[in-house]
C-alpha cells in the first residue's frame, strides 16, 4: 500500500492538451499528485512539482497496461480520481465523413475512455475514489456537421450513466463534466482534419455541402469560447468533494443547449437553423 505521508494521487488522460494541462495544474494546486497521460510530451507540465508524465495512447491496451504497471511500481496501489478527458473531434457531413476518420473518432473517445476505466477501476477500488467522464454538450443536442463528435459524447455519457450504478457499490462516484465550447487547439486540430478529407472528395461532392457548412460557420463566428481553466476548477471541485453531483455543466453555451435538448425534435431543428445560419440556406432544387 502506498505511504499515508503521500499526497492523493489522480490520473488524468489527454494531459498534453489545453483541458488536460489546465486540470493538471488546478489539481496539483489542489495537493494532489497527478500522473499526466499523453500520447506525446505533456508540454507545459514538464518539470511541474507534484506532475509525473506518462506516455499512453488510450486506444493501444499495451499502452494502458504499461502505464498501470509504471503506477504501482512508484508505489501507487490506489487512486483518488480518474480523469478521462483525452478526446478528439471529427466534423463534417455523415455523408462525407472518411471511415477512417470516423473509427478513429470512437476510438478514441469511446473505446479509448472504456479501456482506462477498465485497467483504473482497481485503483480506484481501494480509495473509494472518484471516476470523471469528459462528454460534451453536443452529446445531448448534436448539430449539424457535428454528428460523429457528438455521437461519441452521447456514448460516453450513456457509459457513465450505466457505471455510475454498477461501482457505487465501492462507494466510486462516477461523474461526468460536460463542456461548452472551450478555448483549446482541439477545434483546429479537426477543421484541419476536416481540410484534408475534403481535399480528396471530388469537386462536384464538395459542392454539395458547401453553402451549408459555410453558413453554419459564419452563424458560429461570433460564439463566445470559454477558457479550459473553467472546466479543471470544476473537476478540481468534484476531487475535493465527498459527494459530488452526477454531471457538471461548464460553459454559458450550456443553457441553449440544455434548452435545446428537452424541446420537442421539430421545435428543436427550427431553433438549432436559425441559430447556426442553415435557415438562410435555400433548399436544394
Amino acid at each position: 500500500m502506498p505511504s499515508h505521508d503521500k499526497p492523493p494521487a489522480v490520473l488524468v488522460t489527454g494531459a498534453g492538451g489545453g483541458i488536460g494541462v489546465a486540470t493538471t495544474r488546478a489539481l496539483v494546486d489542489k495537493g494532489f499528485r497527478v500522473y499526466a497521460a499523453a500520447r506525446s510530451a505533456t508540454g507545459p507540465l514538464d518539470g511541474l512539482a507534484g506532475v509525473h508524465p506518462l506516455t499512453m495512447d488510450v486506444t493501444d491496451r499495451a499502452a494502458i497496461a504499461a502505464a498501470a504497471a509504471e503506477i504501482r511500481a512508484r508505489g501507487d496501489h490506489s487512486l483518488r480520481g480518474v480523469v478521462n478527458n483525452a478526446g478528439i473531434i471529427v466534423q463534417g457531413p455523415m455523408e462525407q465523413v472518411p471511415e477512417a476518420d470516423l473509427r478513429r473518432q470512437f476510438e478514441v473517445n469511446v473505446i479509448g475512455a472504456a479501456l482506462v476505466t477498465q485497467a483504473f477501476v482497481p485503483f480506484l477500488r481501494p480509495a473509494k475514489g472518484t471516476l470523471v467522464n469528459i462528454t460534451a454538450g453536443t452529446a445531448r443536442a448534436a448539430g449539424p456537421f457535428y454528428g460523429p463528435i457528438s455521437a461519441s459524447k452521447a456514448a460516453v455519457a450513456s457509459l457513465s450513466d450505466a457505471m455510475r450504478l454498477e461501482l457505487a457499490h465501492w462507494g466510486i462516484s462516477v461523474v461526468v463534466v460536460e463542456p461548452g465550447a472551450m478555448d483549446t487547439a482541439i477545434f483546429a486540430k479537426a477543421g484541419e482534419v476536416a481540410e484534408k478529407a475534403n481535399a480528396s472528395l471530388p469537386p462536384d461532392q464538395l459542392a454539395l455541402y458547401q453553402a451549408q457548412q459555410g453558413a453554419v460557420l459564419a452563424g458560429m463566428a461570433g460564439l463566445k469560447l470559454s477558457s479550459p481553466a473553467l472546466v479543471a476548477d470544476v473537476i478540481a471541485k468534484v476531487m475535493t468533494t465527498g459527494k459530488p453531483k452526477p454531471r457538471y455543466t461548464v460553459g454559458p453555451d450550456l443553457r441553449l443547449l440544455g434548452l435545446l435538448s428537452r424541446l420537442p425534435l421539430r421545435t428543436r431543428d427550427r431553433l438549432i437553423k436559425s441559430v447556426t445560419g442553415l435557415g438562410k440556406v435555400p433548399a436544394a432544387q
